[in-house]
C-alpha cells in the first residue's frame, strides 16, 4: 500500500512542480509538498504576504490532495468532474489512493482553472 501511495505522491508532484515559477513551496519532502503565492496581496480588507495554492502529503491510506482555489470561488466545484469529486472529503481534501488517466486529466483540469482564478485576481 505505502509503495502505491509513494507513487501517487510523486505523480502529483510532478505536476504541482509546473506552477513552481510561479508559485513556492514551503515544504518539499519526500512526503509533504505544497504550493504557495507569496505576494502582498489586500483578501477581504486584510494585508496577505502570502497565499496557499495547492498541496499534497502522504496520509496512511491516502495521499492528501489540498486545493484552496476553491474557498476563492465555491462555483469551482461545478468544475469538477464526477470521478474527481468523489474523492472530495470536506471542502477542499481530495483522498487519492490510486491515480489513472482520466483522473490525472481531471486533477491538472481543476490546477489550472484554480491558477488561473488566482492570476485574475492578481494574487500571482
Amino acid at each position: 500500500m505505502q509503495e502505491e501511495l509513494v507513487a501517487v505522491f510523486i505523480r502529483l508532484k510532478e505536476i504541482l512542480k509546473r506552477y513552481e515559477n510561479a508559485l513556492k513551496p514551503k515544504f518539499d519532502l519526500d512526503s509533504k509538498y505544497d504550493l504557495w503565492s507569496v505576494k502582498e496581496i489586500v483578501i477581504d480588507g486584510r494585508k496577505r504576504k502570502e497565499v496557499y495554492f495547492a498541496g499534497i502529503i502522504i496520509q496512511s491510506k491516502w495521499v492528501g490532495l489540498y486545493y484552496m482555489p476553491i474557498y476563492v470561488d465555491t462555483r469551482l466545484e461545478e468544475v469538477f468532474k464526477p470521478e474527481l469529486l468523489k474523492l472530495l472529503k470536506g471542502k477542499s481534501c481530495f483522498r487519492i489512493k490510486e491515480l489513472d488517466d482520466e483522473l490525472v486529466a481531471q486533477i491538472e483540469e481543476a490546477l489550472e482553472i484554480g491558477y488561473q482564478l488566482y492570476k485574475q485576481r492578481g494574487w500571482i
